[in-house]
């Protein structure tokens, strides 16, 4: 649910300047306007055309499979957040002088899933979730009590205020370094979930999915030069699937983009073991440089 809190935190995509809630839309002082829709999100797009998100069937799928065969991975997101926070969430930058809740921002959240989980062991923190798939978002709208949900191209500038955010999660999602560090508070803590190499390598060994990058781990650290990073650890699991678990892995994945789903079953087992393999960092922001006027400020 999009609360004011949360509303304070965001920006006009066009102007920069705050936004207030105003009936079945939101508006800053300028008047631009930007719909709140009816499955709960608020729509910040800003008229040109967005990048391909998750179908509806990619979302469906993805909400059959994340609760019962990724729960490994979101408990390990709660057990680094644990080991950097020492249970305290946030350590960094908070007095008694500081003004609302802390916030999580999740960038390519789809249906929400791992920001519900942050979520639920943060009880005073609120969550905004990033994606461009309406489906998706209609998910991540009711993904937790507080956790609200927003359209916008994370590859674009994000709708919302400079350091608003004391923790940003990017799981399995493009990385916009720049952005990313211009809305984390000093102190903030990053944290960046990229499949490893042998990621699903069953399922890629037996069908003609998308490769993983095997490189892509030993790239991270050079496509965020606005961070240091912090700490890591590579999370592993067995999956025993059957072959619909199995074609809904696939159909839920960017492979789903490329490759007809329809006739694939026939190439797999009644039952098969599949790999998952994620590597998970930490980072905190390299001090920015003199911020030009006008994006405004949460706090």
């Amino acid at each position: 649910m999009l609360t004011d809190d949360l509303i304070g935190a965001l920006r006009c995509p066009l102007c920069a300047a705050p936004l207030a809630r105003a009936e079945t839309a939101l508006r800053c002082p300028a008047a631009h306007s930007f719909d709140l829709s009816r499955h709960g999100y608020a729509h910040l797009g800003t008229g040109r055309k967005l990048p391909e998100g998750d179908t509806p069937a990619m979302v469906a799928a993805r909400t059959r499979t994340l609760p019962t065969l990724y729960g490994p991975l979101a408990e390990a997101v709660d057990h680094e957040l644990m080991d950097v926070f020492g249970g305290v969430f946030p350590p960094w930058h908070r007095d008694q002088q500081s003004e609302g809740a802390p916030l999580v921002v999740d960038l390519g959240a789809g249906t929400g899933f791992y920001l519900a989980r942050v979520l639920e062991g943060w009880g005073e923190a609120g969550g905004l979730a990033f994606d461009v798939s309406k489906a998706a978002l209609r998910q991540a709208a009711k993904a937790h009590p507080r956790a609200g949900a927003v359209l916008a191209d994370t590859w674009g500038t994000l709708p919302l205020a400079d350091g608003c955010a004391d923790l940003v999660l990017n799981v399995f999602a493009p990385r916009n370094g720049d952005e990313m560090r211009r809305v984390l508070g000093d102190g903030g803590l990053l944290l960046v979930a990229t499949p490893t190499g042998d990621h699903l390598g069953e399922l890629r060994a037996a069908l003609p999915l998308l490769k993983v990058d095997e490189a892509k781990e030993r790239r991270l650290p050079a496509s965020l030069p606005q961070f240091r990073q912090t700490g890591a650890r590579t999370v592993r699991w067995t999956m025993d699937l059957s072959r619909e678990q199995a074609l809904d892995l696939v159909g839920m994945g960017p492979s789903a983009h490329h490759v007809d789903l329809s006739g694939l079953g026939g190439q797999l087992p009644d039952r098969m073991e599949v790999t998952a393999g994620v590597f998970l960092s930490t980072w905190t922001g390299r001090p920015l440089p003199s911020r030009p006027a006008g994006r405004g400020t949460r706090r």
